[in-house]
């Protein structure tokens, strides 16, 4: 059990085909459970598409996509596994119904992660007779790629696991944060909430298109972002003085830019004029075409990242 060898994926879309790679690649076996038809299919082509990326990073050299199977029964997925990473859709009802038909088919000590990243612990916690072993795991997508995972448990999680949670995440080339309050979003989303609320205010009155939004955004602080977080770098702002100078310089800055910054929802209209500008932005590429590039890009900053740390 301590080895988690044997793997269960709980959902097929994106979210499950990206784990299915990534445990597939690390040289567990996957079960995967979905009730579509077309589930296979389309995990097993994701999983093709995704090998030569992980090959590239070095991810596959004890894996082989082969070592995988599928199910329509939840309750026949999980018998045996270890590590059950759920990522069925973000509805309470569907998460508490399969909760309820996993719960006494899971093999003692076995754990189960939810890849949620909307809904709260103690909200799909309720679905659960005894949720001792789960905890969130929330992914970004893609979780082939990207290294991050929330996690979090809380006073009816058992001590020890989501240590063992870390640790299984880790094995799989992982990086995790211990999300430690209950919030709606968890960390990372709510940075990027709070990014894109600016983003499209800025887009809404006309300072600047979606395009040059965007590309402030990666062509600037963005590059700076995958290197380091925004308070080290701030840290590191204010040379030898490092964060108390910053603070000290640049608070009135700040505070004014704070309270300049803007409150709205996305409604109709403004998703009309964003859904306008990011189609200028992609200027006829497909979503395959502008994915394969942010998959190339990010790999390309992944292995540079590997040669620095």
């Amino acid at each position: 059990m301590r080895d988690f060898q044997h793997t269960v994926v709980l959902g097929a879309g994106v979210i499950g085909a990206s784990w299915t790679a990534l445990f597939l690649a690390s040289g567990r076996s996957v079960a995967v459970y979905d009730v579509s038809d077309s589930a296979e299919k389309s995990v097993r082509e994701y999983v093709e598409r995704a090998w030569p990326t992980l090959t590239e990073l070095g991810l596959t050299e004890n894996g082989t996509p082969d070592a995988v199977s599928f199910h329509t029964s939840a309750a026949q997925a999980v018998e045996n596994a270890s590590f059950i990473q759920e990522s069925v859709p973000e509805r309470l009802a569907i998460k508490h119904a399969l909760y309820g038909e996993i719960e006494p088919a899971l093999a003692e000590g076995a754990i189960v992660t939810t890849s949620a990243s909307g809904l709260t612990l103690s909200q799909m916690q309720e679905g659960w007779r005894d949720p001792a072993r789960f905890v969130l795991g929330h992914p970004f997508n893609p979780p082939h790629l990207i290294p991050l995972v929330e996690v979090m448990g809380n006073e009816r999680t058992d001590e020890g696991t989501v240590d063992a949670a870390e640790r299984f995440y880790k094995t799989v080339g992982k990086v995790t944060i211990r999300v430690n309050k209950e919030v709606p979003g968890h960390v990372a989303n709510r940075l990027q909430a709070a990014l894109w609320r600016e983003a499209i205010h800025l887009v809404n009155e006309g300072v600047a298109s979606v395009e040059d939004v965007d590309k402030a955004v990666w062509a600037g602080p963005g590059l700076r972002w995958a290197a380091m977080g925004p308070t080290m770098l701030f840290h590191l702002g204010a040379g030898q003085g490092g964060l108390q100078e910053f603070c000290e310089r640049y608070s009135a800055s700040f505070n004014g830019w704070w309270d300049d910054l803007g409150v709205l929802h996305l409604d109709e209209g403004l998703a009309k004029t964003l859904v306008e500008g990011v189609s200028e932005e992609a200027a006829g590429q497909t979503t395959e075409e502008l994915s394969g590039k942010r998959d190339a890009l990010l790999v390309a900053m992944l292995k540079a990242s590997a040669q620095q740390r």
